[in-house]
């Protein structure tokens, strides 16, 4: 049953960051926007429902499968990330391959800091 869960989720996950790419603003620029902003959404999703499972232990087993790892794991895009900075290294864009993987890194970790938290919070002031 498991399976179908994170199957389900990744179905669904894929479909919103398929949508979030015809959607969000693509500038005329070689760095890779979208890639950059959907990842960070996710990075701050993750950080809520990691705030919300430690206050909630029913969102660490079943729920977890199908939102982190089906929808989140669909949503965000290691792979795509991965494919822009080969891209803009291969094109000689070192240093804004080197912006994108930094920025991307040390940002997604900041946002998932600021979702726990900021929910975390939220969660013990009611």
């Amino acid at each position: 049953m498991n399976w179908l869960l994170v199957a389900l989720g990744g179905a669904i996950g894929a479909s919103l960051r398929y949508g979030a790419g015809i959607v969000l603003l693509k500038p005329s620029s070689v760095f890779p926007w979208t890639t950059w902003w959907i990842n960070l959404c996710g990075c701050l999703l993750a950080g809520i429902f990691f705030a919300y499972s430690q206050k909630f232990p029913v969102l660490q087993n079943e729920a977890r499968l199908f939102l982190m790892v089906g929808i989140l794991g669909g949503f965000t895009t290691f792979s795509s990330f991965g494919l822009e900075t080969f891209q803009l290294l291969k094109h000689g864009q070192t240093a804004l391959a080197l912006t994108y993987v930094i920025s991307s890194v040390i940002m997604g970790v900041v946002v998932l800091a600021v979702g726990f938290y900021l929910f975390q919070w939220l969660l013990h002031s009611k």
